[in-house]
């Protein structure tokens, strides 16, 4: 049981121990890790009846979904470094009746990754409550590690950020703050060293296909928007993964790329039930959405795993 509840806790104190720093910090090779978003245990019940906030009493659709991402992953050779989910990893929001009932059978799927394939956790908006409290994130960091974080893996620098902070910190302005103060830290990091790459994990995306869109539900507000895409270009981050979407997007500001990803669970648009593959080169950052039924049947294809075996 500890060993379980290890794997689904490493990001503490603002670090992931599945990588050392002093053994990742340096460039060895290019490498691949695989994103996946909303898997969303519940939401597609609750959607089809129409009915989101109570609709979510059943998920054994995601669950034979999440099997299928876990599995497709598994097979995968080389394996990839880690396996991000962006966000949104149950439906019932904190305080429903599924919650808990979710998130085990979640758990129930997750614990059945490659053991050497580290799981890298995001939190969306399901995960801590579209207005979260100190008590929802709390709660969440019990289930699945800290809410913001940072690591280093061969040479590359990524951001793990609680992007709900963002949309609505009515409730928690000192949670709010005390991650703008360790961002602008890690961001002084990334200036300073000489890391290949620095790359953002988050739920919500910055914008979903043009950086002066409107706000709405699904991207940030404009000015807090505009000050996170500077922050970010001033520090050289060259991607920003998010999902929340349920759709595949993306767009440019300036070098940095928002990228959205669709969900291995409820589909909103045309998109299929997938995982997006990302390829980091020493000039380059590289990534191709495949939907489950592909990944299963055909792994990665040709193109991107000659850019792994590139020295």
């Amino acid at each position: 049981m500890a060993e379980e509840r290890d794997a689904f806790l490493r990001a503490r104190g603002r670090t992931l121990s599945a990588f050392r720093e002093e053994d990742e910090c340096q460039w060895k090779a290019p490498f691949y890790f695989i994103q996946g978003a909303d898997p969303q245990f519940g939401l597609m019940k609750a959607w089809a009846i129409g009915d989101c906030d109570n609709g979510g009493d059943e998920w054994e659709e995601e669950i034979k979904l999440t099997e299928q991402a876990v599995q497709a992953i598994n097979q995968l050779n080389p394996k990839p470094k880690f396996f991000v989910l962006c966000g949104d990893l149950i439906h019932g929001m904190p305080g429903t009746q599924w919650r808990k009932d979710q998130e085990q059978d979640l758990k129930n799927v997750l614990k059945n990754i490659d053991q050497d394939i580290p799981l890298v956790f995001v939190s969306g908006n399901h995960d801590i409550g579209n207005v979260p409290t100190p008590e929802t994130i709390d709660d969440y960091c019990k289930h699945w590690g800290d809410d913001y974080f940072s690591f280093w893996v061969g040479g590359v620098f990524f951001l793990v950020l609680n992007s709900q902070l963002y949309f609505d910190s009515s409730k928690c302005s000192e949670l709010k703050q005390a991650q703008d103060e360790w961002l602008n830290a890690q961001l002084a990091v990334a200036e300073k060293r000489k890391c290949k790459h620095v790359i953002v994990f988050q739920h919500i995306p910055l914008f979903l296909q043009n950086p002066d869109e409107d706000h709405d539900y699904f991207n940030l507000e404009k000015s807090i928007r505009h000050e996170l895409m500077e922050k970010f270009h001033k520090a050289g981050i060259k991607a920003v993964f998010s999902g929340h979407y349920h759709r595949n997007a993306g767009g440019s500001y300036k070098d940095l790329e928002m990228v959205v990803s669709s969900a291995i669970g409820c589909q909103l648009g045309e998109d299929t039930h997938g995982l997006r593959v990302v390829i980091v080169t020493a000039e380059k950052i590289v990534h191709r959405y495949c939907s489950l039924n592909d990944l299963s049947s055909q792994g990665i294809e040709k193109e991107l795993m000659d850019l792994i075996k590139q020295n």
